[in-house]
């Protein structure tokens, strides 16, 4: 990814996540994303799992926002579209307490 390993990558997407409400926020709106992407496809075969699906994916950008005007820092991914991956590399390194 563009010369840098994922421990770089993740290193300087962390000096954007310090505070800790930005924290928070990204503990659980990175998974709401995460799952959203992945309920988008049985979700057009399965009633309603489309609204969960959308529902997920807008609260969990919602969070990132609220979390960033926290931080007092703008997302990542408006620097480089690639952050849009590390943040779920992170949140792993995160909850096993690695990042």
């Amino acid at each position: 990814m563009g010369g840098k390993t994922w421990e770089e990558w993740i290193e300087e997407y962390s000096q954007s996540h310090q505070n800790k409400i930005n924290q928070l926020t990204h503990k659980f709106g990175i998974p709401m994303i995460a799952l959203s992407v992945f309920l988008i496809i049985p979700g057009f075969f399965i009633g309603g799992l489309w609204k969960i699906a959308m529902w997920l994916f807008i609260v969990g950008w919602i969070l990132q926002f609220i979390g960033h005007y926290y931080e007092g820092k703008p997302p990542e991914f408006l620097k480089d579209w690639r952050f849009l991956f590390v943040g779920l590399r992170w949140w792993f390194k995160k909850i096993q307490g690695k990042a």
